[in-house]
């Protein structure tokens, strides 16, 4: 029985060699996504800004990473997948109809491809790009994202215009031009299904989305499934909700991915928690009262999803926080800003960000070459820093203060330090946890009475004290700003 289903989900057309996870499968389609221009751009954006001027071996790229995460988010399905099988020993009875085989490797490739292109809108330099000054400012220009979806219908997927637009309304953007443009049909899928589990969306499902659910909710809850009060018609947005979990959630394949990847090319094992050991304790979860369908673990599993919430927990302290890692990403934000000032640069990142025609050409090369254009007409400027390597000096560091409490920090080095006040800047990574010692309302924890054999759902934080260790944190570094001049922008052209 499980050979059957391993067989219907193994098959591939291509293997690609990934250092992290070794040989990843590619069906014929995801070969056709992988290989349009808006997804190979990404093999010229690093996953971690600038963080290999800190770790020199963390130049991977949000393009591996992407497949790589389509691949743990298929092993994150399969593994609940072969559980369900082994605990509830179907492979005793005569076969899997053919529907639930067809719905299990109907939603599987829905989830491989949001996986895929979960990450598809991230531009240059990944998260810094949004946070400079001058991005931010062309990112909330009115009229923006009517620009993006000119000649597209976005109410497929967005119920109403965002104000101000993130790398997921792109990641969208991106999602939609890619499967528009490849034989999707032919793999028996849809766009809208792949999208509507990708963040910022809200999506009416295809009818074959909505049978391939219904018939997997009854595979799931079996017996139960009856005699629950869900209404029919509410059965595909708890499917596609699990599915959205597995894309982006408080265990997601994104996280996974990106934790055993940063911690294998920064060569800190903090990250390194055992993403095999914590996979063969997930579980469907599923309520057929509440209703609730979700991801679920082991209680024996726990100490797994402890150690990948400690590894994350570490890794955003000793990794992403670095105080020198920190300092470049605030040179970096400002030399995006001081590139924008030519009139040149600007109109074109600004033409790039409306039109996926252009898009596809800021990646990092732009910068790079900005960059090392401007460095070569002024050493006193910020991306001569970048270019070579002048870092920030490192003054302080501090936990958790408030805007008030940084602003009366950065006062008082000045003056013990003898600096202008305006020479003293700050850079801060806020560390979000919260959900874990709320309610962790992503995942619960799967418990059995051994006597009666009873299975029930309950609260992570009822079962372990952990998690309750865990809250938001938010760690400042001061630095003494350097000093730089910047060259006259050339005026804008009618």
């Amino acid at each position: 029985m499980r050979s059957a289903v391993n067989d219907l989900l193994g098959a591939y057309d291509k293997l690609i060699m990934d250092p992290v996870h070794g040989g990843i499968p590619l069906y014929r389609h995801e070969i056709e996504v992988i290989d349009h221009p808006l997804f190979q751009r990404l093999r010229n954006i690093c996953q971690n800004d600038i963080l290999s001027l800190v770790f020199p071996g963390a130049t991977h790229s949000r393009f591996l990473h992407s497949i790589g995460v389509m691949h743990v988010g298929t092993r994150m399905f399969r593994a609940m997948i072969d559980a369900y099988l082994r605990e509830r020993k179907l492979s005793e009875q005569t076969d899997l109809s053919l529907s639930q085989l067809d719905a299990i490797d109907y939603l599987a490739k829905i989830i491989r491809l949001g996986c895929l292109l979960h990450d598809s809108g991230h531009s240059s330099f990944s998260h810094q790009f949004t946070q400079a000054r001058r991005i931010r400012d062309l990112m909330s220009r009115p009229e923006r994202f009517r620009d993006l979806w000119e000649g597209v219908d976005y109410t497929i997927y967005h119920d109403e215009e965002p104000e101000e637009l993130e790398h997921e309304h792109y990641s969208v953007r991106v999602a939609h031009e890619v499967l528009s443009s490849i034989d999707l049909q032919s793999a028996g899928l849809a766009a809208r299904n792949v999208i509507g589990i990708m963040e910022t969306t809200n999506v009416q499902p295809s009818e074959a989305f909505c049978r391939h659910a219904r018939t997997f909710w009854g595979f799931i809850a079996g017996e139960e499934a009856a005699s629950g009060a869900l209404i029919n018609d509410n059965i595909p947005r708890l499917v596609m909700d699990l599915l959205s979990s597995i894309v982006s959630g408080e265990i997601d394949a994104d996280r996974a991915d990106y934790m055993l990847r940063d911690g294998f090319h920064s060569s800190v094992t903090i990250g390194g928690f055992n993403l095999d050991h914590l996979l063969s304790n997930l579980r469907f979860g599923w309520d057929v009262h509440e209703p609730w369908l979700g991801l679920a673990i082991t209680q024996k599993g726990l100490g797994a999803l402890e150690d990948f919430v400690y590894s994350r927990h570490q890794m955003y302290r000793k990794v992403y926080a670095h105080k020198t890692a920190l300092g470049f990403d605030w040179l970096l934000r400002e030399a995006i800003n001081e590139v924008l000032e030519d009139a040149e640069n600007f109109e074109w990142v600004d033409t790039c960000l409306s039109n996926m025609d252009w898009f596809a050409e800021l990646t990092d090369n732009f910068f790079w070459e900005a960059f090392r254009k401007v460095a070569r007409k002024n050493q006193r400027s910020f991306s001569f820093c970048i270019v070579n390597r002048v870092k920030l000096k490192h003054l302080d560091t501090r936990e958790d203060l408030s805007p008030k409490g940084i602003n009366r920090h950065c006062a008082w080095l000045a003056q013990e330090l003898s600096l202008d006040p305006d020479t003293v800047v700050t850079c801060s990574m806020r560390a979000r946890f919260s959900k874990i010692q709320e309610n962790f309302n992503g995942i619960k924890v799967l418990t059995r009475d051994p006597i009666n054999r009873t299975r029930s759902l309950r609260r992570i934080t009822d079962v372990s004290a952990f998690f309750s260790k865990f809250g938001d944190g938010t760690i400042t570094h001061f630095y003494a700003r350097p000093e730089v001049t910047t060259q006259a922008p050339e005026p804008l052209r009618e």
